[in-house]
C-alpha cells in the first residue's frame, strides 16, 4: 500500500513538472471575464507583433511572411504548450543574427533542419529537467551576448535606415562597416527622413502616449505617408512582393544525414538561445505577475514550436520580454491570451496582407534600432564594467565575442572564462593549517602530545586547489614512527576525483614510513566519493571518528596501549 501511495506520488510529481500551464489555468476554472481580459491582451500583444514580425525576419534575411507564421504557429503552441501563464511566443532579435549566418552558410532549407533539430534537443532538455541551466549561465555572459548582438543588429539595419545602395552585404562586423563608409555618400535623404521621422515618433509617443500602440501607429502612418507623396523609397511590397493572405500548407523539406552534421552547432545555438531567452523571460514575467512558471514544461513547449514551425517555412522561435510584458500590462490571466494572440496575426494576416506591401522598409529598421537599443541594457553593462576585474573581463570577451565571431564561439568562451574565474575564486577558500605555520598556526589543545599533529581542511578539496593542497601536504608527512597525524576534515564539504589522489597519496606517503593518520569529521559527499573511488579503506574504520575530541582521545590511546593488546575506539561515521 505504501509503496502504491508512493509510486503515485511520485507519477503526480513528474506529471506536474511537464503540465502546460494551459491546462492548470482551465483546471482552476475560467470565466467569461478571463476570457474579455486575455481577448483584449492578445490582440493588443497581435498589434504589437505583426508588424515586429515582419522587421525581424526582413533582419534575418528572409521574407515577412515567414516572420508572420512564425508569430502565429510558434505563438499558438508556446501559449498551449508551454509552462508560464503570460509568455508570448515569436521571432526574436536574439536570432537574427544566427539566422542570418545560416542561410548564408546552409541555405534556407538549413535553417529549417536547424530549428527542426533546436526544437528537439528542447525537447530533451526539458524532459531531462535541465529547466534550471538558466541558473548556471553567469549574468556577465548573458548582458555581454544581449549587448553584442544588439549592436550587430544594430549595424545590419544601417543601409535600410540610410537607403544606402548595398546589394551584398558582408556577414563580417568590420566589414559592414567598412562597405557603409565607402556608400556613405550615397545616402537616400527620402529614406533617411522616413527612418528618422519614425524613430522619433516611436521615441516620443513610448514616453508621452504609452497606451497607443506605437509600433502599429507608425507603421501604418509611414505607409500612408509613401503612399500619398509618391515617395520613392523601398518597400516590403516593391522589395518581397506580395505577402500571402493565409499561412503556407506544412511540408516536408528534403534533409539529408550530411546536412543534419553541418547544421548541428547551429541547431545547438538555437536550441541554448531559446531556452535561455525563454526561460529569463519567465522569471521576469513571474516576478511581475507573482506567478511560478513550469521551466521544463517550457523547454518543451518551445522545443514542439521549433519542431512544428519548419514545416510552415518558418523561423526559429522563442518567447519575447516585450511581447510578454505587454501581455501582462494588458490584463492576460492565462495562456488564452497568448493564443488569442496568434488568433489575432492571422486574422491580421487575412484582411491586411495587401496593406502591408506599403510599409516602407526604413520604418522597419527604425523599429529594428530601437529593439536594439532595448536590448542592448546599457545600464546594466555600464554597471558591471564598474564591478569586479573578472567580472570585466567575461562581460568584455563575450561583447566583443560575439560582435566580431560567432555567437556560439562568443557564449562558450564566456561560460569557460567564467569557469576559470570561479575556479580560481573557490580554490583560495582551501587551506590546510598545520602545526607548522607561522603566521596562522593551528589550534593544538594545552594536553596534546608533541609526537600529535593535527591538520585542518578548510574548503574542498578538487581540481583548482590541487596544486596548492599537494605542496602543503608534501612539506608534511616526514614524521617518525611515534608520530600521529590527526586530519581534521569537518570543514572540508567536498571532494572530486584529484582531491582524493592528493589525499590518498598522502596517506599512502605516511603509511609507508609508519606514521599513523586518524580522520576526523568525514562529511557525506567526501565519505560517499572515497567510497565510490575504493580509497576509503586507505584509513581503517577504527582510525576514523565523528568529532575531532574523539580523534584526540584514540590518539592518546594509541599511544599508551600495549602494541599486543592496543585498545581503538571506533566510532559510526555521520
Amino acid at each position: 500500500m505504501n509503496t502504491s501511495v508512493g509510486g503515485w506520488w511520485l507519477f503526480s510529481r513528474f506529471a506536474k513538472d511537464f503540465t502546460p500551464k494551459l491546462i492548470t489555468s482551465l483546471r482552476q476554472g475560467y470565466s467569461w471575464d478571463f476570457l474579455q481580459k486575455d481577448a483584449f491582451a492578445g490582440l493588443s500583444v497581435a498589434i504589437v507583433a505583426f508588424p515586429l514580425a515582419m522587421a525581424l525576419a526582413v533582419a534575418s534575411g528572409t521574407t515577412p511572411d515567414r516572420g508572420i507564421a512564425t508569430a502565429i504557429i510558434g505563438g499558438f503552441i508556446i501559449a498551449a504548450l508551454g509552462g508560464s501563464r503570460t509568455q508570448i511566443g515569436g521571432p526574436a532579435a536574439a536570432f537574427a543574427v544566427v539566422i542570418f549566418n545560416v542561410i548564408q552558410n546552409h541555405g534556407y532549407d538549413g535553417l529549417l533542419l536547424a530549428t527542426f533539430m533546436g526544437g528537439i534537443f528542447l525537447v530533451i532538455a526539458g524532459f531531462a529537467r535541465l529547466g534550471s541551466i538558466i541558473k548556471y549561465v553567469p549574468y556577465s555572459v548573458i548582458i555581454g551576448f544581449t549587448a553584442g548582438l544588439a549592436l550587430v543588429i544594430f549595424t545590419s539595419q544601417l543601409r535600410d535606415f540610410f537607403g544606402l545602395p548595398i546589394e551584398n552585404l558582408p556577414t563580417e562586423f568590420a566589414a559592414r562597416w567598412q562597405v557603409y563608409w565607402h556608400n556613405s555618400w550615397n545616402l537616400d535623404w527620402q529614406t533617411m527622413t522616413v527612418a528618422m521621422v519614425s524613430l522619433l515618433g516611436i521615441i516620443i509617443i513610448r514616453k508621452k502616449y504609452p497606451r497607443i500602440p506605437v509600433l502599429l501607429f507608425v507603421v501604418c502612418s509611414s505607409s500612408l505617408c509613401v503612399w500619398f507623396f509618391q515617395l520613392d523609397i523601398t518597400t516590403i511590397g516593391s522589395k518581397f512582393g506580395d505577402i500571402p493572405a493565409s499561412l503556407p500548407y506544412p511540408q516536408i523539406p528534403t534533409w539529408s544525414f550530411e546536412k543534419i552534421i553541418s547544421v548541428l552547432p547551429a541547431a545547438l545555438t538555437i536550441a541554448f538561445l531559446a531556452g535561455i531567452e525563454s526561460l529569463l523571460c519567465a522569471v521576469i514575467a513571474d516576478s511581475m505577475t507573482g506567478d511560478h512558471h513550469r521551466s521544463n514544461a517550457e523547454l518543451i513547449g518551445q522545443g514542439v514550436a521549433n519542431m512544428v514551425v519548419p514545416f510552415f517555412g518558418g523561423i526559429p522561435v522563442t518567447a519575447t520580454f516585450a511581447r510578454t510584458a505587454t501581455n501582462i500590462k494588458a490584463g492576460a490571466q492565462t495562456p488564452i491570451a497568448g493564443i488569442m494572440h496568434a488568433i489575432f496575426v492571422l486574422i491580421f494576416m487575412t484582411f491586411f496582407a495587401k496593406l502591408a506591401g506599403y510599409i516602407p522598409l526604413a520604418t522597419l529598421a527604425a523599429i529594428l534600432v530601437m529593439v536594439s537599443w532595448d536590448m542592448s541594457d546599457l545600464n546594466k553593462f555600464i554597471r558591471l564594467l564598474k564591478s569586479a576585474d573578472s567580472e570585466r573581463i567575461v562581460l568584455l570577451a563575450t561583447f566583443g565575442l560575439t560582435v566580431l565571431t560567432d555567437l556560439t564561439i562568443a557564449i562558450q568562451a564566456g561560460i569557460i572564462i567564467s569557469s576559470f574565474f570561479f575556479v580560481q575564486r573557490m580554490s583560495r577558500l582551501t587551506r590546510i593549517t598545520t602545526p607548522d605555520d607561522e603566521d596562522n598556526q593551528a589550534p593544538q589543545p594545552s594536553d596534546l602530545p608533541e609526537s600529535v599533529k593535527i591538520y585542518h581542511v578548510r574548503g574542498p578539496i578538487f581540481f583548482g586547489a590541487a596544486s596548492r593542497i599537494k605542496s602543503v601536504l608534501d612539506r608534511q608527512g616526514k614524521g617518525s614512527t611515534q608520530e600521529i597525524y590527526i586530519l581534521n576534515l569537518k570543514h572540508m564539504p567536498l571532494i572530486d576525483a584529484t582531491g582524493v589522489h592528493i589525499l590518498t597519496h598522502f596517506i599512502e606517503k605516511c603509511h609507508r614510513q609508519g606514521t599513523t593518520v586518524i580522520i576526523s569529521g568525514l562529511n557525506p559527499q567526501p565519505a560517499h566519493t572515497l567510497l565510490r573511488m575504493e580509497s576509503r579503506d586507505i584509513v581503517p574504520i577504527n582510525r576514523q571518528t565523528k568529532t575531532l575530541d574523539q580523534a584526540i582521545r584514540l590518539s592518546h590511546t594509541l599511544l599508551n596501549a600495549v602494541e599486543d593488546s592496543q585498545p581503538t575506539i571506533e566510532v559510526e561515521i555521520a
